[in-house]
């Protein structure tokens, strides 16, 4: 279902797959405040939580149920990370707080959305946003996602429940012969 190995680039950042060098770089990143409230990734995120997690990309990427990639500027260094969970076509992406405010979640997030329409046949592909997060509502305008209106979700991760509102991005309708 997941073409292997993935790199993605739209000439200004390359989108790639994580790899045993990103540990450190992974643990660096993830280990802050802003990414254990607004993600279920483990808080602390040392190096052992950032071993796991890179096992688990792994273990979801072989089973096709998930797609995880490194967000670089070049190929080398990540400075984020961008996701797809295959089944539900739901985007995530977290960007290490030295990264933030460069435009990198919206061109990561344009990147595996044009993607998952395009080589994996996704109609919809979605964002979930916590009510009152502006900057992954700007992301997500950004990057061409409209608020569903759906009811909320209620999700839970690192000991808090918060609702999750459903922002869509639906595939461009085929050009007309």
């Amino acid at each position: 279902m997941l073409p292997a190995p993935l790199t993605l680039t739209d000439g200004r950042i390359v989108l790639r797959e994580w790899t045993d060098a990103d540990v450190p770089a992974m643990s660096e990143l993830f280990d802050d405040p802003a990414v254990a409230h607004r993600t279920p990734l483990a808080s602390p995120f040392d190096e052992a939580a950032a071993a796991a997690y890179l096992a688990t990309i792994r273990r979801t990427r072989a089973d096709g149920t998930r797609l995880h990639l490194a967000i670089t500027e070049d190929g080398g260094a990540p400075l984020g990370e961008v996701l797809l969970g295959v089944v539900q076509g739901a985007v995530g992406y977290a960007v290490g707080a030295a990264h933030r405010g460069r435009g990198l979640a919206t061109r990561a997030t344009r990147l595996l959305t044009a993607h998952a329409h395009e080589a994996l046949g996704l109609p919809r592909v979605i964002l979930q946003i916590e009510p009152g997060n502006t900057a992954s509502e700007a992301v997500a305008r950004a990057a061409g996602f409209r608020p569903t209106g759906e009811p909320p979700e209620t999700a839970q991760s690192n000991g808090r429940t918060h609702p999750l509102l459903t922002w869509a991005h639906d595939a461009p309708a085929a050009a007309s012969a």
